[in-house]
């Protein structure tokens, strides 16, 4: 598959394979309004170091399966908190106590900003 999977098409792989390896909590969250940086974020747990791994792996094989061979992957090594940006998506899969201690979910679920908004 030469082309790269839609952002909706992407997001649909993501937590098909989240939910197929067994990963908690899993929070989308629809980030055009609010950053440049993609189009969703993704947040989910493993329950240990092991669990955090193999759903990244997961995910990460999934990912390629469907076509999207750019993702870049950060944090495997200590499976604390991984990072796969594959542009379009950012899922980050945590630990429980590192999810916790960052709560990206509440940063990144405010309100959206309006486009008179100043910061």
């Amino acid at each position: 598959m030469g082309a790269q999977a839609p952002a909706t098409s992407q997001l649909e792989t993501v937590l098909a394979s989240l939910d197929d390896s067994k990963a908690e909590n899993i929070v989308a969250i629809d980030i055009r309004k609010k950053s440049s940086l993609g189009d969703h974020m993704v947040v989910a747990s493993g329950r240990s170091h092991r669990h955090v791994a193999a759903v990244s792996e997961h995910l990460m094989k999934a990912l390629k399966d469907s076509g999207v061979n750019n993702a870049r992957v950060e944090g495997l090594p200590s499976a604390d908190w991984v990072l796969i940006d594959t542009g379009d998506i950012i899922i980050h899969v945590f630990r429980p106590e590192v999810r916790e201690f960052y709560n990206l979910e509440k940063m990144w679920q405010t309100p959206d900003l309006d486009d008179g908004t100043k910061h």
